[in-house]
């Protein structure tokens, strides 16, 4: 299939490419670029630009450019609640009017699947059960919400032709080239490997369900083949009951895997709100799907990553964190009050 992958330069995007080419896939790559050099190591292989360009903002996608396109891949995003919190309008404007927009466009443009990064983050508060795809949405935060309005407003277009899926992904972990640091276990692990210690600022008590990028990318994978009639205008859970665990499990995991490092529950912020584990049984029953990665491996991962690439505490803080780096694009001018290039070209 031809596949245009938007958000390519991003954590998830970076390792989802190489696994859709793995698969035979010919992909292309969309990305505004705000992330492109928040590297940890070497730079990847970044699949071809639309239209040959380096950058191009979701925003600005014409139904032209998606000539030919046999399934869109929307992951390009204000990725993270802390992103949303620091641009609300903006936030709406890229992660749900923007991603509405692309979906109408690839369905006139005759783009058969649109397979969408929604995130479990949409159960917000969600009790002691287990909360499968026909649970109550209680987004908690502007980029929640948004994903919720996007998955109503791109259902409504299913039909014959068309066919969108989306994906709640449970909270991302592992390593990538353009690694993310503001995601929890990448960051506890970060923490341990810069400082020796890993600090909970929460009483650790929240469950979260958690999910490796390769699994995310393979989840991906069995959606472009799967049977029209099993994914149209559906949702799936992304992720592994096995993964289901608190944040003070998450912890002693790091703590487990770095040598010399300790756990400190600093319970300075109180209970976290956003608590849920989630039922992934639907993508295993109906896809076949099954997350491989445990988050011990995963933290095993990051260990020998963040040593091999030397990290700095700078990097971890500023560049490998996407609010920080996004304020610095700010405060250097390089990007306007709507978040665009000020210089487009450079």
């Amino acid at each position: 299939m031809r596949v245009l992958v938007t958000g390519h330069q991003g954590y998830l995007g970076t390792v989802m490419v190489p696994v859709l080419r793995d698969a035979g896939h010919d992909v292309v790559g969309l990305d505004t670029g705000f992330f492109r050099d928040c590297l940890l190591g070497p730079a990847p292989d970044d699949p071809r630009g639309l239209d040959g360009r380096r950058r191009v903002d979701v925003r600005d996608v014409t139904a032209g450019q998606l000539d030919g396109f046999d399934a869109v891949i929307h992951l390009a995003a204000l990725s993270n609640d802390p992103l949303g919190a620091f641009a609300p309008d903006i936030t709406h404007e890229i992660n749900h009017r923007a991603s509405v927009r692309l979906a109408r466009l690839a369905k006139s443009a005759g783009v058969t699947r649109f397979l969408y990064a929604s995130t479990c983050s949409v159960y917000g508060a969600a009790g002691n059960g287990l909360v499968g795809e026909n649970a109550p949405l209680r987004p908690l935060t502007p980029y929640a919400e948004s994903k919720v309005r996007v998955e109503d407003d791109v259902a409504a277009m299913a039909g014959a032709g068309f066919v969108p899926v989306f994906l709640r992904n449970a909270t991302a972990f592992g390593f990538s080239p353009r690694l993310r640091a503001d995601i929890v276990l990448n960051n506890l692990v970060g923490s341990a490997v810069l400082t020796g210690e890993v600090r909970v600022l929460s009483d650790g008590t929240p469950w979260r369900p958690l999910v490796h990028a390769r699994d995310i990318a393979q989840a991906f994978l069995a959606c472009l083949t799967a049977p029209a009639e099993k994914i149209r205008a559906r949702a799936f859970n992304v992720g592994g009951e096995h993964n289901n665990v608190t944040v003070r499990d998450i912890a002693q995991a790091v703590v487990d895997v770095v040598p010399d490092s300790t756990l400190v529950i600093a319970g300075t912020t109180g209970p976290d709100s956003r608590s849920y584990r989630v039922d992934f049984s639907r993508a295993r029953d109906e896809l076949g799907y099954r997350a491989e990665w445990s988050i011990h491996e995963g933290a095993a991962e990051l260990y020998k990553q963040y040593c091999v690439n030397d990290l700095d505490a700078q990097q971890f803080q500023q560049q490998l964190t996407r609010l920080e780096h996004l304020r610095r694009l700010c405060e250097a001018e390089a990007l306007d009050g709507s978040l665009r290039w000020v210089n487009a070209d450079a």
